[in-house]
């Protein structure tokens, strides 16, 4: 991946560093790390049956994705990003 980072479309803070970029196989955008202060997480219930973890940018509160505990190390996280929601910086 070029070096740079992924941030909110909404107020471009930065949320992801290009290096934590994985393919997951899903056609989402995802990563296995974020810039922590950037980014919100709360319980999202909208789904029957399903609890999941939602994340937002902490700035402006927009809506980015969810994580689920099924990605690769270090962390085991996989965050699974709306594309649409991201814009990329070059380093």
């Amino acid at each position: 991946h070029r070096a740079g980072t992924f941030n909110c479309r909404g107020c471009d803070l930065p949320l992801f560093e290009s290096k934590w970029k994985f393919e997951s196989g899903t056609g989402w955008p995802s990563f296995y790390d974020v810039i922590k202060a950037n980014v919100g997480k709360k319980v999202d219930r909208t789904m029957p049956l399903q609890v999941r973890t939602e994340y937002h940018c902490a700035r402006c509160l927009g809506h980015q994705g969810h994580v689920f505990n099924d990605g690769p190390k270090p962390t085991g996280l996989r965050y699974c990003n709306n594309g649409f929601a991201l814009n990329f910086k070059p380093a």
